[in-house]
């Protein structure tokens, strides 16, 4: 047990130090490994299984509203980028370039893709030539570079991994339900896969995306109160389709240009899981996307039977489980450890005493509930635990999100709150940009997360200058 307590201790406490816990824990739970490519990450397997858990949660949920997936080409030629003023000037900063191509240098620089709708742009021009040939509706998983300055796994790297929706319509009516039908996707998600409560809305003009008419946008709250954009969805009007010429022959025998979406979300999700639901022994795992929802741990597993025992009971719950046997010789105390600071939503412990008595004992992570149940009904046992994990997780991260969001009706009120609280702040806002710029200046980064769908009136002038207010806003500090 001397051997579990150093593993335990090895992790940083969350309120001793948040960055460096963050860090503990994707390294000790064997999350990712840092590679020799400065801002590049190695997704180790523990960590590439919760990916590939949310990918194919989404990816179902796409497809149930239409979507095809397709593959676009990594490099993108200069002359393409350009095509789209806002768009290329919005990412210029993050640009990585090909110019040589084996010893031959390009006579054109090659853009590696930090996002693909010039890429989509071209290809539709292509294949859309009446109103028979929409909505398009398109989606990729795929890598993206954006070369960043200060990186940290999952939250910001050089390169991650990330779906990428495009899609054009024939109205602007279409693309816009769309794109929040898209947004009501993401929401859903992660709150009944990832257990994450968010605030949603609009993003300011200051803070679109570029080359958008609008911007919407989901943002879970961490644990420390910092914001994390959690996923976005981008109206783009007909822009794109005018600087592409992308022309359709409408039900009226006239060309109109097409009205286009996009939408993402990244491998930063992970990094929202740690941050919304981690605690100081380790990952916590939504069960949904947990690589292993139930280790089994034999208990005196050199007596007889006790094994023999343990894996026909994994072979019942392997129907409906992702299940891990740990027959290794290490000793149960660290095995407990051990799950625990990977997250497994559910330990079931068997031993010949509990053989004797046709039970076991089943572990909530969360909690750290123990519950003696029958081996007779434990897959429907199990259900229920997993099912009690993922509601208290979620219901503890919104009781998070509420004791951390504040109000502020005056300059001075939402300084103080931002020097002093963690957390949301609502507050009205005249819609001007300097006002923004302002309240981010004097609070050391508080941004505008969003303008919420259901508004509220907190008062009638602005938060920063006084004049009158036009909107509701939500602010905080973001990762």
């Amino acid at each position: 047990m001397a051997e579990n307590k150093k593993m335990v201790e090895a992790i940083t406490s969350r309120d001793e130090d948040f960055a460096k816990w963050y860090t503990d824990i994707v390294k000790k739970a064997e999350l990712v490994d840092y590679s020799g490519v400065k801002g590049c990450m190695v997704i180790r397997p523990y960590g590439y299984g919760i990916w590939e858990n949310i990918q194919k949660d989404l990816d179902r949920r796409f497809k149930e509203t239409g979507v095809e997936n397709v593959y676009m080409p990594m490099f993108i030629p200069e002359s393409l980028l350009q095509k789209e003023k806002d768009h290329v000037e919005g990412f210029a900063p993050e640009c990585a370039w090909v110019t040589v191509g084996g010893s031959e240098k390009l006579t054109e620089r090659l853009c590696v893709r930090p996002t693909s709708e010039t890429l989509f742009c071209e290809h539709y021009a292509k294949i859309i030539n009446t109103y028979r040939d929409l909505p398009k509706l398109y989606n990729q998983w795929c890598s993206v570079v954006r070369w960043e300055k200060t990186t940290r796994p999952f939250l910001r790297t050089s390169e991650f991994l990330w779906q990428e929706g495009h899609t054009m319509h024939e109205t602007a009516e279409e693309a816009i339900d769309e794109t929040l039908k898209m947004l009501k996707v993401y929401e859903d998600f992660y709150r009944e896969t990832l257990a994450i409560p968010a605030v949603v809305g609009r993003k300011t003009e200051k803070e679109k995306f570029a080359g958008a008419e609008a911007t919407y946008t989901i943002e879970p709250m961490m644990h420390n109160g910092v914001a994390l954009q959690g996923g976005t969805t981008h109206y783009f009007g007909d822009g794109f389709a005018k600087s592409f010429d992308i022309t359709y022959q409408g039900r009226d025998n006239k060309l109109h240009y097409p009205h286009q979406t996009s939408w993402g979300v990244s491998t930063r999700m992970i990094g929202a899981i740690i941050m919304v639901h981690g605690d100081d022994d380790g990952l916590v795992l939504p069960p949904k996307v947990a690589p292993i929802q139930v280790a089994l741990i034999p208990i005196a597993q050199h007596k007889e039977g006790v094994l023999d025992k343990v894996y026909e009971v994994a072979d019942t719950l392997k129907k409906d489980f992702r299940v891990k046997v740990d027959a290794s010789d290490k000793a149960p105390g660290w095995k407990f450890s051990e799950y625990e600071m990977k997250g497994v939503p559910v330990r079931v412990e068997l031993g010949p005493k509990d053989i004797e008595k046709n039970q076991c004992v089943i572990v909530r992570r969360d909690n750290r509930e123990k519950i003696f149940v029958s081996l007779d009904n434990l897959s429907q046992e199990v259900q229920k635990a997993l099912d009690a994990v993922h509601n208290a997780m979620y219901e503890k991260a919104l009781k998070n999100m509420e004791e951390k969001t504040s109000v502020a009706t005056s300059f001075d009120e939402f300084v103080d709150i931002a020097e002093n609280k963690p957390g949301f702040i609502k507050a009205m806002w005249c819609g001007e940009k300097e006002c923004e710029e302002k309240l981010k200046e004097v609070t050391n980064g508080v941004k505008s997360r969003c303008i919420p769908f259901e508004e509220e009136n907190l008062a009638d002038t602005c938060v920063c200058c006084g004049k009158k207010a036009k909107h509701m806003v939500y602010w905080g500090k973001q990762y």
